[in-house]
């Protein structure tokens, strides 16, 4: 089968509901597991690690969409509704910035980022693409061991900071959650960090131009900005 990318290749032959791991490259802190969604049936493919995310050992359940919603945060479980709901209606990718809680309680932040999934004739399947946990993402003494292992931070650090920025405004994630996704997609295509934010700079400055709505709040916070801007304290 097909796909925009290799999401959660399956091991299976398709008939299971567990996907293999296909994140070898992660970085041993981030937390990240890779899931299938065909939209047909609404079948379910989890990872062992999402299975985990969600606090089962793997093949103990079945996921299903009831499943899926009903670890999501009371709060988040709506708009991940309205999100699934759109996707298989408009055959997209269903990505998300959202919480869940697992059986024993605990409340994760994640992200889901995914592509859509194609057959052989390029048609429409579902969507494949990855949980990637930011809950324990936190530790800044990771971020120094992140710097003495990847020089090339500093070699092209104006690109990097640009693409993280556009991460943390899409995803709504911190500096630091922005760049260990670019770090984890960096280590999983094998591609230099440096490149790779040029790349997404590259394509997202070919993306269609903003609703006129949004760029004129965003004209308004632009002119406006330095009213909000606390004063400093009298020295």
């Amino acid at each position: 089968m097909q796909q925009r990318r290799r999401a959660g290749e399956s091991s299976s032959n398709g008939d299971g509901a567990r996907v293999s791991d296909p994140i070898k490259q992660a970085p041993g802190y981030l937390n990240i597991g890779a899931f299938r969604f065909w939209f047909v049936g609404q079948r379910w493919e989890w990872s062992d690690e999402v299975a985990r995310m969600h606090g089962y050992e793997p093949g103990e359940v079945e996921p299903t969409t009831e499943l899926l919603l009903s670890h999501k945060h009371p709060d988040d479980r709506a708009h991940v509704q309205e999100l699934l709901d759109y996707a298989l209606q408009s055959e997209e990718s269903f990505s998300s910035r959202h919480r869940f809680i697992d059986t024993a309680g605990a409340v994760h932040d994640a992200i889901v980022v995914a592509d859509r999934m194609l057959d052989e004739s390029g048609a429409v399947q579902g969507t494949a693409g990855y949980y990637i946990d930011l809950t324990n993402t936190f530790d800044e003494a990771r971020q120094e061991v992140l710097d003495t292992a990847l020089p090339d931070l500093f070699e092209s650090r104006a690109a990097i900071e640009q693409a993280k920025g556009v991460l943390m405004y899409v995803y709504r994630v911190s500096a630091a959650q922005a760049f260990r996704v670019l770090q984890w997609r960096s280590q999983e295509t094998n591609v230099k960090l440096r490149a790779l934010a040029k790349q997404l700079l590259t394509d997202v400055a070919a993306l269609p131009v903003p609703a006129a709505a949004l760029q004129s709040q965003f004209d308004h916070l632009l002119l406006t900005a330095h009213e909000r801007i606390p004063a400093e304290p009298a020295g």
